[in-house]
């Protein structure tokens, strides 16, 4: 066993915190499906709850590298439309959280995912245009954003489904991702330290120690993305998430 800042880690378990680190770096930088691997890769090792707490610290460092890279890419019209229904999510996560087993979050987890996958195939077979456009649309997508980010840090397909019907371009995908992930993965920390408790100086440290592997995800993630075009970039996004399904579906 290896010990890190008070957390027990045999061989196998501090290999899959490394693969969790390099994937979060990777869809920090446009490559999103890889995020939505590292989740159920996380839990294997703390759990349900737990892992979303030391989830957390390791996206925020991500986050920003996300954003220092992206900066210059963002529709904040949409950012402003979603900040506040995703923040209404986070409490309503925050709440309903504290009554969720580790069966009823993994059971969430999946079918998160395997509802997004059917909605991107849907909009792949050209059906953007059917997707509501108004209000309505806006507010049910950040509620289930904030509610799904807070519950099992598992917003990225959501949010994905929601972008990608607003036929964004490739840059501004990821960099509008990268800027709403940063804003409410920070509004997310008190909720994680005075109300489950989950994050402490110790689940901060571990993150920092991931950092080099976050940073290598990143590059590698910089390195795939430069080399898609715009349609191949949205049918690389689906085939991430169907990837991750399969993953989820398999393991649970």
């Amino acid at each position: 066993m290896i010990s890190i800042f008070s957390y027990n880690f045999d061989y196998f378990s501090l290999f899959l915190l490394l693969l969790v680190a390099i994937l979060t770096g990777m869809s920090k930088t446009g490559v999103h499906g890889a995020g939505m691997l590292s989740v159920p890769l996380l839990a294997i090792i703390f759990g349900g709850q737990k892992s979303s707490g030391v989830m957390l610290p390791i996206l925020l460092i991500a986050d920003g590298i996300g954003v220092w890279y992206y900066h210059r890419h963002a529709s904040w019209k949409h950012l402003k439309i979603l900040f506040p229904w995703a923040a209404i999510g986070i409490v309503a996560g925050t709440v309903i959280g504290e009554f969720i087993n580790d069966a009823a979050f993994r059971l969430i987890m999946a079918i998160t995912i395997v509802l997004s996958v059917v909605i991107m195939l849907w909009i792949k077979k050209g059906h953007a245009e059917e997707v509501p456009k108004n209000n309505l649309f806006s507010s049910v997508t950040g509620i289930a954003g904030g509610f799904t980010s807070m519950v099992g840090n598992l917003a990225g397909s959501v949010m994905a489904v929601y972008f990608l019907a607003a036929r964004l371009p490739k840059n501004i995908f990821i960099g509008t991702t990268a800027w709403f992930f940063l804003v409410i993965n920070w509004f997310k920390v008190p909720f994680h330290v005075f109300s489950w408790h989950t994050i402490n100086l110790n689940t901060a440290l571990l993150a920092l120690s991931t950092t080099p592997a976050i940073i290598l995800g990143a590059l590698v993630g910089i390195f795939i993305v430069k080399r898609l075009s715009e349609e191949h970039y949205r049918g690389f996004i689906i085939l991430m998430t169907i990837v991750a399904a399969a993953f989820m579906l398999f393991r649970y």
